[in-house]
Order: structure tokens, then C-alpha cells, then sequence
């Protein structure tokens, strides 16, 4: 038996509200271009609108003019979308809370969650979506996951509860270390002074 190899996220598909309320969101709110159009190849009475989030993968919705927005949350229970989360950068985080008062949009304000920062609120038709900000840039070569299993580990030898940023401090000097040559014969820590 062989296992099918995923290559990443393709896209995501959404069931939005009308048109226009999903250009407004999407692109008109979180800045996601809006690329490409078109019916809805299983349903001819809906639309079907893509976005790029930003890393020219793509975010779907489709529309339909009939439906209008529902603020109420999503469904949670076992099986269902909890919430999409999608990367920003720091200088954006930092403004997020200002960014979603102009549009009087309810957030949680911002949440430390040791490796990252995030902050939570809900499109038109109540999904949870949040703000993603990494503490931390992985080395050349290297992914977010890479450091991420790396701090994971480390957390779980030192019986620490989470994730924080000594750890990912520790895993980032572990992978330079890995990955990274030197011409020195001991790489360890030294006092210059």
C-alpha cells in the first residue's frame, strides 16, 4: 500500500454570501486580489470568485446573490471548519486591532501563543478567521515546520507546557548548526571577553 504525497495546500473553497460581500471581504478588507471568476461548475446558479492570500495559492467562495451575510459562528462540532488562519507580517500584525476598529469588526484582540501571535474574528458568514504572525524567521534553507519540530522536541526533553521563543531561539542555533559549515573546530558557546 502506498501513500498519496500532498505537495501543499491547492486552495480552499468557501460558501459565501453574495458577491459583492465576499469582494469586500476578501480583497476590500484582508487585501487578497481578487483573480478569477467564474460559475460554479456543479451549480450553474452560483458564483464562484478566487483570491490569492498571498502566496498564489488560491481562497474560493462561492456566491450566490440570494444569500446574504449571517454573523452568526459557523458550526464547531467534531468534523467542521474551526477557523482558517492566514500569515501576516509583523508590521501588519501591529496594526490589526486599528485596522479592524475602522471596520468596526469585533476581534479578540491579540493572543500570545508562544511561537506566534494571533488574533481572531469572523467573515460575514461567521467563520472564524485569524491573523498569524511567526516570532521568527527560520534560517536560509529551512521552513517554518523545520524549526517548529525542532522547538517541539526541545519542549518536549525540557517538560515544558508550550512552545516559546526560547525554543525556537534554540532550535533555529540547532539547524544553523545542522546545516551550516564551519571552519572551527569547537562551535560551541564562547565569552570573547
Amino acid at each position: 500500500m502506498r501513500k498519496l504525497q500532498t505537495q501543499g495546500v491547492h486552495h480552499i473553497t468557501l460558501t459565501g454570501a453574495d458577491r459583492q460581500t465576499s469582494i469586500d471581504f476578501w480583497e476590500g478588507a484582508l487585501a487578497m486580489p481578487f483573480v478569477f471568476d467564474q460559475p460554479n461548475l456543479d451549480n450553474p446558479d452560483e458564483g464562484h470568485l478566487y483570491f490569492d492570500p498571498g502566496d498564489g495559492r488560491l481562497i474560493t467562495v462561492f456566491t450566490d446573490e440570494t444569500r446574504r451575510p449571517d454573523p452568526r459562528r459557523t458550526p464547531t462540532e467534531p468534523g467542521c471548519v474551526h477557523h482558517l488562519a492566514f500569515n501576516v507580517s509583523r508590521a501588519t500584525f501591529s496594526q490589526a486591532v486599528t485596522r479592524l476598529d475602522e471596520r468596526g469588526i469585533r476581534h479578540s484582540g491579540p493572543k500570545d501563543r508562544g511561537f506566534m501571535d494571533s488574533i481572531y474574528f469572523t467573515d460575514p458568514m461567521g467563520l472564524l478567521i485569524e491573523l498569524a504572525c511567526y516570532r521568527f524567521e527560520p534560517p536560509a534553507g529551512c521552513t517554518h515546520a523545520d524549526v517548529m519540530i525542532e522547538a517541539h522536541r526541545l519542549r518536549v526533553a525540557r517538560g515544558d507546557y508550550n512552545i516559546a521563543e526560547e525554543h525556537l531561539a534554540d532550535a533555529i542555533e540547532l539547524l544553523v548548526t545542522r546545516r551550516q559549515q564551519s571552519l572551527s573546530q569547537h562551535r560551541g558557546p564562547a565569552d570573547p571577553y
